[in-house]
């Protein structure tokens, strides 16, 4: 049978891209179909805008921190407006490069939602029908916000970046790395956040002495975070929004942001139509190559939930391209990915918390926690955290936890440490550089515990 494409994309984030160009390179006909912008939700609405909004928030400790070190400042005050000019400008330039890669690799894209009419056919929403060879669906996820009273109300992570207005109080409901992400980021732009969790602590999954000591930094910065605490209702008065908690409390602000986890973007897709299999969470299952249960369909990415991160979804894509198309059947290694939370002081983890190593082998920990240079003259009373689990068996480094300032950096390199399968000794054995706050990674020689 001909096809119109040897391959269908439905979806242009980060990982729809980078399979639709590999393919185009590899002398592949491909068509793609996005329906909002080009570059997905890391670009447009996720990662970078978001990074973005955490580097002008940081301004405002800066500037405080400058007069420690013999700066004169005058007053400073926050410009909401310009900064969103600014955002919005350089957003538009990522989703132009997008769009670029794929024109120049004659990708023949559309702007359109697409459906599986069968699972050959794609029919878009300007009424074009395509047949493909293969179709690869990496429609990403979107923001899951629960049904509470009022919750129309309310804001997903989507919206927050194009708010017209800076919130001078904001409630943030969520534990997650984007609750507390955009907790501090807000705060540190000068609005008044509240935070709930329902849980008994935030950041659930990563290491327990990682999620307490970033919850009493994030409190010593001025988020009044509360645990145990959920919405029950969402009022809007003449002074804002009347917001009651489950424990019969009530709170004025002027926006709700939910962050409380994302979702599969598997509806209106024809995948039951087409007998696609789905989990719980209507993910898109697939096997260790990423195929779904139909035999020319695949999909990467946060739809398939297995790891919801940009990278992996890259990562997944060339997988499936030297699958499908270079006959080197290639499983994406989801094992060992170093991950950064930028809260405010930041995360960077890779590997095992200290509880999940418990539960495997015995091992030894190393941790310190202490005041970085950067702070001591500015006065500040910020601490910074470093911790390493080591299999006693081994002497395997199996996870390593950094919070503080440039940690996400930090971590990157440590995950090439970890990666390799180096041991406590490799650590140990490597010249430490001072003065700086990474040194405590091959300084630490007594366990803690």
């Amino acid at each position: 049978m001909k096809y119109d494409f040897d391959l269908f994309v439905i979806g242009a984030g980060s990982g729809g891209v980078r399979a639709g160009r590999l393919a185009a390179q590899n002398g592949q006909k491909v068509g793609l179909a996005e329906e909002y912008r080009y570059g997905g939700t890391c670009v447009i609405r996720g990662c970078v805008p978001k990074k973005l909004m955490v580097y002008a928030s940081e301004f405002s400790e800066i500037f405080e921190d400058a007069a420690g070190y013999g700066w004169t400042t005058g007053k400073c005050s926050f410009d909401w407006a310009a900064f969103m000019k600014s955002k919005d400008k350089e957003i538009d330039r990522l989703e132009s490069i997008y769009k670029n890669i794929l024109t120049n690799n004659k990708v023949t894209h559309f702007r359109a939602h697409a459906v599986l009419k069968d699972c050959n056919t794609v029919e878009l929403s300007n009424g074009k029908k395509f047949t493909a060879k293969h179709i690869l669906i990496a429609t990403g996820g979107h923001p899951f916000v629960p049904n509470v009273l009022g919750s129309e109300y309310a804001i997903s992570s989507n919206e927050v970046f194009n708010l017209p207005k800076q919130p001078n109080r904001a409630l943030v409901i969520g534990g997650g790395y984007i609750a507390c992400e955009f907790s501090c980021i807000l705060n540190g732009m000068g609005t008044k956040v509240t935070q709930f969790y329902r849980g008994e602590q935030i950041l659930r999954g990563f290491d327990e002495e990682v999620q307490n000591f970033v919850a009493e930094e994030m409190r010593e910065k001025g988020v009044d975070l509360h645990i145990g605490k959920d919405i029950k209702s969402i009022a809007k008065v003449e002074t804002g929004l009347l917001v009651k908690d489950n424990l019969g409390n009530e709170i004025i602000v002027d926006q709700v942001l939910y962050a409380t986890g994302r979702i599969p973007s598997t509806q209106n897709l024809g995948l039951d139509a087409v007998g696609i299999k789905k989990g719980l969470k209507g993910e898109i299952i697939v096997d260790e190559f990423s195929k779904t249960n139909i035999n020319n369909i695949f999909a990467i990415g946060d739809v398939t939930n297995r790891v919801q991160l940009t990278p992996v979804a890259i990562v997944e894509a060339t997988a499936f391209i030297e699958t499908v198309y270079k006959d080197n059947p290639t499983s994406p290694d989801h094992d060992l990915i170093p991950t950064a939370v930028f809260t405010q002081p930041e995360i960077g983890t890779v590997g095992l918390s200290e509880e999940a190593a418990r539960k495997l082998e015995d091992i030894e920990v190393y941790s310190a926690t202490f005041r970085p240079m950067k702070v001591i003259l500015a006065g500040r009373n910020e601490r910074m955290l470093m911790k390493m689990i080591v299999s006693k068996a081994s002497r395997r480094v199996l996870g390593c936890h950094i919070v503080g300032h440039a940690a996400a950096e930090m971590i990157q390199l440590a995950g090439v440490a970890l990666k390799m399968g180096a041991t406590k000794e490799d650590f140990d054995r490597t010249m430490a550089i001072h003065p700086t706050a990474a040194e405590e990674l091959v300084t630490m020689n007594t366990p803690t515990r």
